[in-house]
Order: C-alpha cells, then sequence, then structure tokens
C-alpha cells in the first residue's frame, strides 16, 4: 500500500505543470479584470475599477449572452444525455460482439477536426445546404428553414460534437451496475421499467453526472463551433471574450468575462454534483 507521503509525490509532477501551465497564467490575468480599458493602449496606467464586473450584471447586452450560452449548455447537456442513454445502454448490455464496432463508431467522429466537422454541419444546415433541400424537394416547405446563425443551428452542431463525451462515460458507469442487484429486484417483483427506474437509473448517476458535467463545460467554452454555426452576431461567452481580447483589445473587460465563465461553470458544477449525489443516496 502506498503511503500518503509517496502519493504526493507522485502527484507532484502532474501538479507543478497544471500549477505552471494552467493555474499561474489564470491568475496573471486577475489583476488585468480589475483595471480600466484605454482606447489604443488597451489599459490605463494605474487605474483600478470593479467596472468591467458590474458591467456584466447591469448591462443587458452581456446578461442577454450569459443566458443564451447557460441555456445552450443546458439544452445540449440534457439532448447528448437523452440521446447517449439508450445508445451507451445497448454497448453495455447487448451482445458482446457489437460492443467494440459500436464503440468504434461512437469515437470516430473524435478523430475528426473541430473544423472539418463544423464545416460538414454548414453544408448539411445552410439555405441551399442538403436538408433543407431535401424539404423542399419533398415539397414540405416552400422556403428554406433557419437552420444557421441561432439556437437549433449550435444545438444540433454542439450535440454531435460532444455527444461521444457522454456515450463513454455513461458505458462505464452502466458496466459497473451490479447485475445481481437489478436481478434481485426483478426476483422481488419488480418489472424492468420499475429496476430500471428505481435500479439501474440511480445508480448510474456518477456517469451522468461525470458526462453531463463534462459534457456542460466544454458547450460553454466551446469557440470553433459557435463561431462557425453561430455566424458573427449569434454571440455566446466563448465568442464574446475573443472578440474582447482580439478585435477591441479589451483586455480588462475579456478577463472579467472569462473568470465570470469560470464562476459559472464551477457553480453549475458544484449545484449538479449536490443533486446527483441526493439522488443516488436517495435511491
Amino acid at each position: 500500500m502506498i503511503a500518503p507521503r509517496h502519493g504526493l509525490m507522485l502527484l507532484a509532477p502532474l501538479a507543478l505543470v497544471l500549477t505552471g501551465f494552467f493555474l499561474l497564467p489564470v491568475l496573471m490575468m486577475l489583476p488585468t479584470s480589475f483595471r480600466e480599458y484605454a482606447p489604443g493602449t488597451g489599459i490605463a496606467p494605474g487605474v483600478w475599477t470593479l467596472e468591467n464586473y458590474t458591467r456584466i450584471v447591469t448591462d443587458d447586452y452581456y446578461r442577454e449572452v450569459i443566458w443564451r450560452t447557460l441555456g445552450l449548455g443546458l439544452f445540449v447537456t440534457l439532448a447528448c444525455l437523452l440521446l447517449g442513454y439508450p445508445l451507451a445502454f445497448l454497448i453495455a448490455r447487448g451482445p458482446e460482439r457489437w460492443r467494440v464496432p459500436l464503440i468504434l463508431l461512437v469515437i470516430f467522429p473524435m478523430m475528426l477536426n473541430l473544423v472539418v466537422r463544423s464545416f460538414g454541419w454548414i453544408a448539411l444546415l445552410s439555405n441551399r445546404g442538403l436538408v433543407n433541400n431535401l424539404l423542399i424537394q419533398l415539397g414540405l416547405i416552400a422556403t428554406p428553414l433557419k437552420l444557421m446563425f441561432n439556437l437549433t443551428g449550435l444545438m444540433i452542431g454542439l450535440t454531435h460534437i460532444y455527444l461521444p463525451f457522454m456515450v463513454l462515460m455513461l458505458v462505464a458507469a452502466i458496466r459497473n451496475v451490479p447485475r445481481d442487484v437489478e436481478a434481485a429486484a426483478g426476483t422481488l417483483g419488480s418489472s424492468r421499467l420499475h429496476v430500471f427506474a428505481a435500479v439501474t437509473l440511480p445508480l448510474s448517476a456518477p456517469g451522468i453526472l461525470a458526462g453531463s458535467i463534462l459534457v456542460f463545460v466544454l458547450t460553454i467554452s466551446a469557440l470553433v463551433t459557435p463561431r462557425m454555426l453561430g455566424g458573427p452576431t449569434y454571440k455566446v461567452m466563448a465568442t464574446l471574450i475573443y472578440d474582447e481580447y482580439m478585435q477591441l483589445l479589451d483586455w480588462p473587460s475579456g478577463s472579467a468575462l472569462s473568470f465570470a465563465l469560470t464562476a459559472m461553470a464551477i457553480g453549475v458544477i458544484w449545484l449538479s454534483s449536490r443533486l446527483t449525489k441526493r439522488w443516488a443516496g436517495m435511491a
């Protein structure tokens, strides 16, 4: 058995890497978020202010972008969960010979570049894309549907991109559910649906929590796909932060928005963890 001190020594190299390449650069942005923006120079020398944070709370445009980002994250997470759980259940409990081929089909899109996959959805969802052309030829619609530069296009694209993460998390969780517990519930007269709702689903809560947190965090911080499918006008937090830094050179506002996004992600993760643990404990 490894002593606690030896365990800490084993983790020390990883902790140093994370501190040097992640934590310190983030903390270096913290003072910048309290500085004042000076047009033409970026940061006003010697001026400290809370305006960058108060503007996030009071400005209607920033609040709209924040709620849009959170809503997008929740919608994509829910869509990935609803689509991913049946597929993960089939992989975990289906015939053994189909397990590896199904897993390979799930992870195959992850081997493609993110830009390539986003361009593929542009070809499918644009006004003259495959989806609209097919619907028009079938006579179901007269004019093209607006499937891009809005919430619909972003949801479809991000759900496709992050669905494999949810499925892989759920497969591991479902395979860890003891089959004898389900069999015991069945011998006591429970139907298959009741066994699933009362035993399998709560016991797979750790996988649901891990997959949901991963998909949510990746969605609200996504930049490439919202930039391509959302266009220049449909902003989310990541694209707004990018514009503040790279186009407006407003580093103080960009830093404040970055920390606000981090705080929201941590808050949602903490709340989700508490609710899921309580749900699994009650079961």
